[in-house]
């Protein structure tokens, strides 16, 4: 009985602990952005704005990106430069056809990211949350993936 009762306990505290992650805020259409989705795989962060041209060119390289990545344990996520949220963080990146995910709040903080004053730039995390590379200008899913080859190793 005692066995089973601690049993029951380990299970329930491991389910309370395991919601207890670093979540990332939401979305560009408002849903929650969990840890898991970030934490531990390697991650492709793209900061673009509306204003930007070759921002625009990009986005479809990085929607090809996102999905030839699916299932690897690497993701690809965008932040919006000029921090706009909510309906105007949704309209722009639908706008622009972004279709990986936009994080609302910038992880900056999290990955200990430089703000760069020029755009697009892209980083490259390891698993681990360290950024590993800073591509500057315009990129494309080739390139972005010998890149990842290459830091992987």
């Amino acid at each position: 009985m005692t066995r089973r009762l601690i049993g029951v306990l380990a299970i329930i505290t491991t389910l309370l602990l395991s919601g207890c992650g670093n979540d990332y805020g939401v979305d560009q259409y408002g849903q929650k952005v969990a840890a898991e989705r970030l934490d531990k795989q390697w991650l492709v962060l793209n900061y673009w704005a509306e204003w930007c041209g070759p921002c625009r060119t990009e986005i479809p390289e990085l929607n090809a990106l996102a999905e030839q990545l699916k299932g690897q344990g690497v993701g690809v996520f965008g932040v919006n430069f000029d921090n706009v949220q909510g309906a105007e963080l949704k309209e722009a990146s639908e706008k622009l056809g972004i279709k990986f995910t936009v994080l609302a709040q910038n992880p900056d903080g999290i990955f200990d990211i430089p703000r760069s004053e020029a755009l697009p730039v892209t980083y490259i995390i390891d698993d681990k949350g360290k950024v590993r590379e800073q591509l500057m200008g315009e990129q494309t899913a080739e390139g972005v993936l010998a890149k990842l080859k290459a830091l992987k190793g």
